[in-house]
């Protein structure tokens, strides 16, 4: 299970304190799919950081009983002067897995031949996210956090990309964001709209979606 407890984020403005979250407190229970919904500017890829870890709240706590993801093809965290095997071999032993495993995986599925040698910074945007997106895949997570589908490279490796974690899918749950409803539909039992710092959630997705397109019309 992941909980936020009361849980508080805003920044800081020249003129005031813009709220993401106000006092929120909501479980994400395990063997549950949910879709993050809201406007543009909600606040949604906010929440997500928090869920991830990777922003702390204001106030409030985040519990995490099972083992979280990071936000998918997420790769703002790896080190653009190391070379891709360097932030393999470090997010390996971040996580407790054998370097030379995800070294493989990654290697097989991302494509990039010999610039897994090579800094990040050398990378087209391709290729980073074509690293980026095998790396998420090379690790198993109990919950999966997806900030909008995106799809990476040509027709046959963006059919590898659905296999891949469609494989993650079947034996974890996801929390998502996205625009695209049937999406939604697809991958989440659970909606829970993002509305003027609040969390209000449906267990009837469809009702969930009905509300989240109401607000942004």
């Amino acid at each position: 299970m992941i909980a936020l407890e009361n849980v508080t984020k805003y920044y800081r403005t020249a003129a005031h304190r813009r709220y993401i979250l106000r006092n929120q407190s909501v479980n994400f229970t395990a063997g549950r799919s949910y879709g993050l919904l809201g406007v543009n500017g909600a606040g949604k890829s906010t929440t997500m950081r928090l869920i991830a870890g990777a922003e702390l709240p204001n106030a409030g706590r985040v519990h995490r009983e099972v083992r979280v993801s990071w936000p998918l093809g997420f790769a703002n965290g790896l080190n653009n002067q190391l070379s891709g095997k360097e932030n393999l071999k470090f997010v390996a032993r971040a996580y407790g897995e054998d370097h030379n495993r995800v070294l493989r995986f990654v290697a097989d599925f991302a494509e990039i031949g010999s610039y897994i040698n090579e800094p990040l910074r050398t990378y087209s945007s391709g290729m980073m996210s074509r690293f980026a997106f095998g790396l998420s895949m090379a690790i198993e997570f109990d919950c999966y956090l997806v900030d909008e589908i995106t799809a990476v490279g040509d027709a046959n490796f963006q059919r590898r990309c659905r296999d891949a974690f469609r494989e993650r899918r079947a034996k974890s749950d996801v929390i998502m964001i996205s625009h695209d409803m049937v999406t939604i539909k697809d991958y989440c039992d659970v909606a829970i709209v993002l509305i003027d710092g609040h969390l209000v959630q449906f267990d009837n997705v469809e009702e969930g979606i009905a509300t989240y397109m109401r607000l942004n019309r």
